[in-house]
């Protein structure tokens, strides 16, 4: 069933929109603003909005009068079972509505909250339950987590939200290869040498010591987002593409992945990072670099590099993909630029204007007109959601398959068998992924 299809179908159905921690920094700064955008296209049928938090708050106050005709809110002990009881009549679960959870929660509270809505009846297949990551701190954790929120929610009614599968960009790294033959006939390790996919930030941790401490650029970026937009590239693109198949197809990319060499991999920290926490001696790291190999036969001998990091040079994230030359002078290079600027890049040779038999690099360049305004990930998150298309989101198979290629390295890291490198902010990251291009001696 086609996207237009899925939206015809969705268009009448009332739905409601039940947001825990509707009150908490998530919800103020995404989930409002892009409901506010969802309910003026009308994109998504009949909405309702229906916000729990522990206290009783002022709808108009907290998500603007352009939603409050349409948001309540029900005050809950998170930890009473007769509250969620109460919830499930709010909601009218057997009245065929649609019913949408989103957990806007700690990652802690989330299977707590899972079960008491299990034992609630919300079960049902007309409830659907996203979740924000993280999605465990290691592959035991993630399997550990899929399996107690599988005890109460059919895994076609899970919705885990990456929001960069759901950024235009992203998405467009499947568009460009399914719908453009020079590119198709290439996708492969003959004419690919090694692909980036690259998440730099100019700011520090910005004051979130405590989830920073229990996080790193690890589990925060590179497990989720980076390995979600390598698998893009990575992925089978059939002639034939049902949006709907992504993730299956996601996995099998993944699956394909040989578990990282630890000493292949390079872990630093900005330098005023242990100051920031108030904790010295701390070995969090704030950028992580990895080399990865397919054994998939289409990506033999095929470089697959992923590096994040804090308190670097620039913002941006891009995918580069980097042909192989048949001599030194050649230099051809795509980017898919996924934030910010999102566009598309690739770099040629061309003759130098002049009497001369010059070549110089040029760059072509694909980009969103000014005028043009892109969907914020969020919204695609919601009204995908709501419409049933699963394309953006990430099954429990890709999920524990990346924890199995990365848990070599966090093991590695246990034993502290690896050296942290500490670099200067406003590092760029070099040609060898180290982030000391400006290093303290």
């Amino acid at each position: 069933m086609g996207d237009v299809q899925l939206k015809s179908l969705n268009m009448s159905t009332h739905t409601k929109l039940v947001i825990f921690g509707i009150t908490g920094d998530l919800s103020r700064r995404k989930l409002i603003p892009a409901l506010r955008e969802v309910s003026r296209s009308n994109e998504v049928g009949n909405l309702e909005i229906i916000g729990v938090s522990r206290r009783d708050f002022d709808a108009t106050e907290l998500v603007g009068k352009e939603l409050a005709s349409i948001t309540r809110g029900i005050s809950m002990d998170l930890l009473n079972d007769s509250d969620y009881k109460r919830l499930y009549q709010e909601c009218s679960v057997e009245n065929g509505a649609q019913v949408v959870i989103y957990l806007s929660v700690p990652p802690l509270a989330v299977t707590q909250i899972v079960k008491h809505l299990g034992d609630a009846g919300f079960g049902k297949k007309n409830v659907k339950l996203l979740l924000e990551k993280p999605f465990g701190v290691d592959g035991s954790s993630a399997e550990e987590i899929i399996e107690e929120i599988r005890q109460y929610f059919n895994e076609k009614n899970i919705y885990r939200i990456d929001h960069y599968l759901a950024k235009e960009m992203a998405q467009n790294i499947i568009s460009f290869r399914a719908s453009n033959a020079l590119f198709s006939h290439i996708w492969n390790h003959k004419f690919i040498e090694r692909v980036e996919v690259i998440a730099s930030e100019k700011i520090g941790i910005e004051g979130r010591a405590d989830f920073y401490e229990q996080t790193g650029a690890l589990r925060d970026v590179l497990q989720g987002h980076l390995m979600q937009l390598l698998a893009l590239v990575l992925t089978e693109v059939p002639d034939e593409l049902d949006w709907n198949d992504l993730p299956a197809l996601r996995a099998k990319a993944l699956q394909a992945l040989e578990p990282v060499i630890a000493t292949e991999s390079i872990r630093g920290q900005y330098a005023t990072y242990q100051d920031e926490v108030n904790n010295p001696g701390s070995s969090i790291e704030t950028y992580v670099s990895v080399e990865l190999h397919s054994v998939d036969p289409e990506w033999k001998n095929t470089r697959f590099i992923l590096a994040t990091g804090k308190g670097l040079d620039q913002k941006t994230t891009e995918v580069r993909i980097h042909f192989r030359k048949t001599h030194d002078a050649q230099r051809n290079c795509l980017r898919f630029r996924i934030q910010p600027n999102e566009g598309v890049e690739i770099d040629l040779f061309a003759k130098k204007p002049g009497y001369d038999r010059e070549f110089e690099p040029q760059t072509l360049s694909f980009s969103y007109p000014p005028d043009k305004v892109l969907p914020d990930a969020y919204e695609q998150v919601l009204v995908d959601a709501i419409r049933s298309n699963k394309s953006i989101f990430a099954s429990s198979e890709e999920i524990l398959a990346s924890w199995r290629v990365l848990q070599p390295l966090l093991d590695a890291w246990s034993m502290d068998e690896l050296p942290l490198t500490i670099y200067s902010s406003g590092s760029s990251i070099g040609t060898d992924y180290y982030p000391v291009m400006n290093p303290l001696q």
